[in-house]
């Protein structure tokens, strides 16, 4: 089962720091959620820290 973000992304087509819902995933030791912004569809990530 994947762990799940909630929280705020920063969106780069909008300019605008959104709420969104995410998948976390790991790479390379790094926590990342992956979302998509709920107005443009445009695909979001946050770095979460070291795992």
């Amino acid at each position: 089962m994947a762990d799940t973000y909630s929280g705020e992304f920063y969106c780069v087509k909008c300019k605008e720091k959104r709420q969104a819902e995410g998948n976390i995933v790991e790479t390379n030791g790094r926590r990342m959620a992956k979302g998509k912004c709920p107005v443009c569809g445009t695909n979001l990530n946050r770095i979460l820290g070291k795992a």
